[in-house]
């Protein structure tokens, strides 16, 4: 085999070619055979070692599932609001009532405008703390007074300062006594049905492929033997838009809209779960980064939740912090017998404990009450509830039984999940795909576009009924 000599190679070059063959010599490149020392280094004749599995690095991201979890049930509405009822209080309490200090006087003068909007003449009242009862004298909604309500003691006897708490009294309506003779009352109590109202939100997303990425093919299992990475795209795209969806469920609030504001007048805003609670539920804070890591303080939930008529059972849902500081507490007192497995204690899991385990849950009694604690992956994500140091919120309380529905009488879950539909069109998840041909889709009324776009919306609204029986947990 004949060699070509650099002097041969030279004679060859025309002058121009001369000066850049030594140009690229003094920097230091080759132009002979030598610089190529194998075939691999010439043609990369080796297939590249590439692992065909996408690695899940922080594992299961999705934020989804609290709302099903917690048996929130779907239903279809057909109007731009959820409407529904519920019942007040059947015996009330005024508090915060000024009764200051009468030294003796025969009666106390009550000047509070919603005390005097619901009491009458010859209602019985009673100061909680004193245990002191009281008569209507005078005032009050039967008699068309509205500036003030006089209050004489029941045993006829004058009022001294030990009577009454002074200047923040809570007072009871115990009754009301007449004497012989006398005509009925004039006046009646309201019932104190409560209506509440949630409009619909709309949420929206989209994805987008242009043709020649949606054919390129990579290295990249992205599941059931699809290498095509914009499928990969449109599945997180999804999962992203699903995880939006339940958290404006969760986080959402009403707003009002004012003339000259920059967002749309129309746009009502929707509650979501933690404005229920914020503005209906019972709230727990503590300066303390557990808020909940001792008996006693379980102990103070539980006797709210007497008042409020809750249910015996509870799903908590907590940040792992809040979670272990929970065990700890259970395991330094009564960890064996708060899960001694009483028949009712595993309802909301067909009385199966092993149920309840599957589910993550773990599961203890105390006061009558059955806790099924588990964590919960949104307080725990550092680009969500996690990222804060001291942490807006570090759990939920959710009642585990139905209510019934003051206008329809069914027994509805405290959680239900609304999205309009009629006549078979349904906006719960919508999803849809246009294009210029790309993937076959050709429905975007403009053939030379060269890409396919993935749709998503949802129009759904979130009820929190019974929201007094919810609890907040607040580091």
């Amino acid at each position: 085999m004949a060699t070509t000599t650099g002097a041969a190679i030279d004679n060859t070059l025309s002058v121009s070619d001369k000066t850049v063959k030594n140009t690229l010599l003094s920097r230091g490149f080759k132009i002979t055979p030598d610089a190529y020392t194998t075939i691999d280094d010439l043609i990369k004749a080796t297939k590249e070692d590439v692992m065909p599995d996408l690695v899940k690095t922080y594992g299961d991201q999705g934020l989804t599932g609290f709302l099903k979890l917690t048996g929130a049930i779907s239903s279809g509405g057909s109007s731009d609001q959820v409407d529904w009822w519920e019942e007040g209080r059947r015996h009330r309490a005024f508090s915060g009532i000024a009764l200051g200090t009468p030294g003796g006087a025969a009666s106390v003068t009550v000047s509070d405008a919603t005390f005097i909007a619901n009491v009458q003449k010859n209602d019985v009242v009673m100061d909680a703390d004193t245990g002191v009862r009281f008569i209507v004298q005078a005032g009050g909604f039967g008699t068309g007074s509205a500036t003030n309500v006089t209050l004489v003691k029941m045993d006829n006897t004058v009022v001294d300062n030990a009577d009454v708490t002074a200047a923040n009294a809570t007072l009871l309506v115990i009754g009301n006594i007449y004497g012989q003779g006398t005509n009925q009352p004039t006046g009646f109590t309201d019932p104190g049905i409560v209506r509440y109202t949630n409009p619909y939100m709309i949420v929206k997303d989209r994805y987008e492929v242009n043709g020649s990425q949606a054919t390129n093919i990579g290295y990249v299992n992205l599941g059931n033997g699809d290498y095509r990475w914009f499928m990969y795209g449109e599945k997180e795209a999804r999962a992203r838009f699903e995880d939006k969806r339940e958290l404006m469920m969760l986080f959402g609030e009403k707003r009002t809209g004012t003339a000259g504001t920059a967002l749309d007048n129309a746009l009502a805003g929707s509650e979501g779960y933690f404005s229920a609670i914020e503005n209906r539920g019972i709230q727990v804070a503590s300066a303390s980064s557990n808020p909940l890591d001792s008996f006693s303080e379980f102990d103070d939930i539980i006797i709210e939740l007497d008042k409020q008529g809750a249910p015996s059972e509870y799903a908590m849902y907590v940040n792992r912090k809040q979670d272990l500081a929970i065990d700890d507490m259970l395991a330094a007192g009564i960890a064996t017998g708060v899960t001694a497995g009483l028949p009712g204690q595993f309802g909301a899991f067909q009385n199966s404990a092993d149920m309840a385990v599957q589910l993550g849950f773990k599961s203890f009694t105390r006061g009558g009450y059955t806790f099924h604690k588990h964590d919960w992956r949104l307080l725990n994500d550092p680009t969500m509830l996690g990222a804060g140091s001291t942490n807006y919120i570090q759990g939920a309380m959710v009642p585990l039984r139905t209510v019934n529905d003051a206008r329809s009488g069914a027994s509805v879950p405290a959680l239900s999940m609304h999205y309009k539909e009629a006549n078979g069109y349904s906006r719960e998840m919508e999803h849809w795909v246009t294009g210029g041909g790309v993937l076959g889709h050709n429905n975007n009324g403009d053939a030379g576009t060269d890409q396919a776009v993935f749709h998503y919306r949802s129009e759904i609204a979130l009820c929190v009924r019974a929201a007094n029986q919810h609890v907040m947990i607040k580091g």
